[in-house]
């Protein structure tokens, strides 16, 4: 059971594939920040549920959250024996992960008396490789400092087993020419770190690195199919059909 438990619905991107760049009320409401109080209740009623995958993120980006140390400190407290949630997991812009934030989410991932995968995965959503396409997708200018966060992590993470990581490019109009780019430079770095990633066009495996090469969901869908098509063939990835519901 996957639960979603979102922290804020505050993003610092406006990317151009996301919903949340067309809005300024992410749910029909202003944005927001989840009080530290509901977030230990929300905990709480975790009790009882079975095999639960818990996510601090929807539409926003978590990381933005004041306190977002303090409530992954917290959960992980309260996950004695996997008592609240088997399995956890990130999605984040990585805008906001200095080094003391990524040594925080690793010690959580080696937490004691839980399973030890538990932090099961942290899903890095990047979707370019120059500056000037990561601004035209993204729309900020934050490439360099999310590759030299990531890249950070990847190398403080070192040999430890969890958690994965996948790192995501939405194939459009504004970055198709530089995936052969992001993947030669992600599959190198990963490499570099005792990896060996899975390159993916579908939804990528919770037991192992990989770069995932993601369909772009639009109103002009047989053209992002398309873009899709092209992109996974340059890197030598067979784009399946696009299943009915796909996300």
């Amino acid at each position: 059971m996957n639960v979603n438990l979102e922290l804020t619905d505050h993003c610092n991107l406006r990317c151009t594939m996301c919903s949340q760049s067309l809005r300024d009320e992410a749910h029909g409401e202003p944005h927001r920040f989840m009080p530290f109080q509901t977030w230990v209740a929300g905990i709480a009623g975790l009790a009882g549920l079975r095999d639960v995958t818990l996510c601090p993120h929807w539409l926003g980006e978590p990381t933005l959250h004041p306190e977002f140390d303090r409530f992954a400190e917290y959960a992980f407290k309260e996950n004695t024996n996997n008592r609240r949630f088997r399995h956890f997991k990130v999605h984040t812009n990585a805008v906001i992960l200095p080094e003391e934030r990524a040594r925080l989410l690793l010690r959580l991932a080696t937490s004691p008396h839980m399973a030890d995968d538990t932090f099961l995965a942290i899903h890095f959503s990047i979707d370019a490789f120059s500056p000037a396409a990561y601004a035209a997708v993204k729309g900020a200018d934050r490439c360099d400092v999310v590759y030299r966060n990531v890249e950070r992590f990847l190398t403080l993470r070192a040999e430890a087993r969890r958690p994965v990581v996948h790192l995501a490019f939405v194939v459009q109009d504004g970055n198709h020419h530089e995936v052969s780019s992001f993947v030669d430079h992600w599959t190198g770095r990963l490499r570099a770190a005792g990896r060996a990633p899975v390159l993916t066009a579908e939804w990528p495996p919770m037991d192992q690195d990989a770069i995932y090469l993601r369909r772009w969901n639009t109103g002009d869908q047989a053209h992002a199919d398309r873009l899709h098509a092209e992109a996974c063939s340059a890197v030598g990835l067979n784009a399946t059909d696009r299943p009915a519901g796909a996300f």
